[in-house]
């Protein structure tokens, strides 16, 4: 297994996002890969939980990434949260990253969660993507 390629994927998804005019006319530049301090805007997207399983070969180290891009809003309903989840679905599922480190064999969608956060006056939607990687 290679968990070498991590850090390039995270800084390849992070500027997709934020270079994203679709997901930018929404959120504006508040794309987070970690929250900052104080209050947060009304509608932002931050970079979650990654988890990682080997998919080596014979020939070369490999992993399967499972991550999650998370979209918070305190705009009423759903319809913000999931034009930016729609959004970040569309950036990412019609890309072809080039890595620093290593290479993408492909990416995919798995899953989305929509749900009330808090007293409920919070919409969250959290999407997971599937990266398969190859470290050469």
């Amino acid at each position: 297994m290679s968990y070498g390629v991590s850090a390039s994927l995270q800084a390849a998804v992070f500027q997709r996002l934020q270079g994203d005019a679709a997901l930018g006319a929404i959120v504006g530049s508040d794309i987070y890969d970690a929250l900052p301090p104080g209050a947060l805007p009304a509608n932002y997207v931050v970079l979650g939980d990654e988890d990682v399983r080997d998919r080596s070969d014979r020939d070369e180290g490999g992993a399967l990434h499972d991550l999650t891009v998370s979209v918070i809003t305190s705009a009423a309903g759903f319809a913000t949260a999931k034009a930016a989840a729609g959004a970040v679905s569309d950036a990412l599922l019609d890309w072809v990253p080039v890595l620093s480190r290593g290479r993408i064999v492909g990416l995919w969608f798995l899953k989305a969660r929509a749900r009330r956060v808090g007293s409920g006056d919070q919409r969250r939607i959290d999407l997971r993507f599937r990266v398969q990687t190859q470290d050469n």
